[in-house]
């Protein structure tokens, strides 16, 4: 079941960012008293009652202002809009109703999707008779509360997830589930479509064609798969959005569905910022991972070698050194079935176990040998025992007698032990440290 998605919208500086970190229940979004901080958008999942949804953080939002980053800004929320479940519309008792305020809830109207009117920064009873000022804008479900202290939040968390389904234990989908991710007009859709051998997917050469998440079924010698591919056809008066910010938010979801995350790069522009962000986001979420260098066939014979051309995307990525690299050419069909052959393989090593008796064997003679630095008062520092765990991906859990002294360097060194030892070829995984 797919978790609802809930979006923070209002004018700068209303609390949004606070409101945000309160329910997720960590710092993730920056918190400023200067306007307009929030720039990039900010996701994260709230639990609340054995209910869960995803929470959107937009920027401050500003109608018809000229300035190119409160226009960027004004996008990012009407697309938010449009994916949102429900909406959070939150405003500033002390500063009150503004005309931004009423053109914020005439679009929510037109919207047609449920939205909240939150009162914010009532930290006291000492506001309340100022929220009576917010009943002009006509909106039924109003509420107060107080973001930075978290005064009432726990009533209207009630009330907000009121419809949402409760957490139940589905029968867990065996079938490997791929994500194909990149940049606008990279690929996506050609090749989920030259994969699928039918044009499922619009495309066109205008970035951002794709708008909607479908998921298709591949058959690939007998074994289905689940492909996840940003599919559908973009509505033409939306052609001016924030093409980004959109994909953004198609990847956040896509990520948290997938077992294995194909991300395609183009093989002109190489490996960039964007990319980088979604590779981050595949690890973060310890997510199988593939690269795939796509249009390969408009490069191939020129001077770049596939052995040079990995080398560079090697250098960028740093420490992660683990993930395959395949040149691929979704418009002529190149190697295409060979990233479902490995997105197979990568999904059977996220499954994989290595007995504990084995990983002890294996491990604590090499860490013996290269044993992890003295503490700073000459304190010796061992790891004693080793096991794995981890039901969706791989986890493994050092056990030391000192385990918040062993430093990330060392760390490093027990990831790369574990992979030249037992393979985890394009999957991310956790270690642990524990008292022994």
């Amino acid at each position: 079941m797919k978790s609802p998605v809930v979006v923070i919208v209002g004018r700068p500086n209303v609390g949004k960012s606070t409101l945000f970190n309160r329910l997720v229940g960590k710092r993730e979004a920056i918190v400023d008293d200067i306007s307009g901080v929030t720039r990039d958008r900010n996701y994260g999942e709230v639990e609340w009652n054995g209910k869960e949804f995803r929470l959107i953080d937009t920027g401050g939002y500003v109608p018809n202002s000229t300035d190119l980053f409160e226009t960027a800004i004004r996008e990012q929320v009407e697309i938010a809009i449009l994916e949102a479940d429900a909406i959070i519309f939150m405003v500033d008792v002390r500063i009150g109703i503004s005309p931004i305020d009423v053109e914020i809830v005439n679009i929510l109207r037109s919207a047609n999707k449920d939205f909240y009117l939150l009162v914010n920064k009532v930290d006291s009873e000492n506001f309340e008779a100022a929220v009576s000022e917010f009943y002009k804008l006509g909106v039924d479900r109003t509420f107060d509360l107080s973001a930075l202290v978290g005064r009432k939040t726990g009533d209207f968390l009630d009330v907000l997830t009121s419809g949402f389904p409760a957490n139940i234990e589905e029968k867990e989908d065996t079938r490997l589930k791929i994500a194909i991710l990149g940049r606008p007009n990279v690929g996506k859709s050609s090749l989920a479509n030259s994969l699928l051998g039918y044009d499922r997917s619009i495309v066109t050469d205008i970035p951002g064609t794709t708008r909607d998440s479908i998921d298709s079924v591949l058959k690939y010698y007998g074994k289905e798969i689940i492909l996840v591919d940003t599919a559908g056809l973009r509505k033409k008066k939306r052609i001016d959005e924030s093409i980004e910010f959109y994909s953004a938010i198609r990847t956040l979801k896509a990520v948290g569905e997938c077992d294995v995350a194909i991300v395609l790069i183009d093989a002109k522009i190489g490996l960039d910022k964007q990319d980088q962000k979604i590779i981050d986001e595949v690890i973060r979420r310890r997510k199988g991972l593939i690269l795939a260098v796509n249009k390969w066939d408009l490069i191939e014979k020129e001077t770049n070698t596939a052995g040079q051309y990995e080398k560079s995307i090697n250098e960028k990525l740093g420490s992660i050194d683990y993930v395959p690299v395949i040149f691929i050419s979704a418009l002529t069909k190149q190697r295409i079935f060979k990233v479902i052959e490995l997105s197979n393989q990568i999904g059977e090593e996220r499954k994989k176990k290595i007995p504990t008796n084995t990983l002890n064997n294996v491990l604590l003679p090499e860490i013996e040998k290269n044993p992890p630095p003295a503490t700073g008062t000459g304190k010796e520092v061992k790891i004693k025992y080793i096991t794995q765990g981890g039901e969706h991906y791989p986890v493994f859990i050092f056990f030391s007698n000192r385990p918040k002294d062993i430093p990330e360097n060392f760390k490093r060194f027990l990831e790369k032990l574990i992979r030249k030892n037992f393979g985890f070829k394009g999957v991310s995984f956790t270690m642990v440290f524990k008292t022994k």
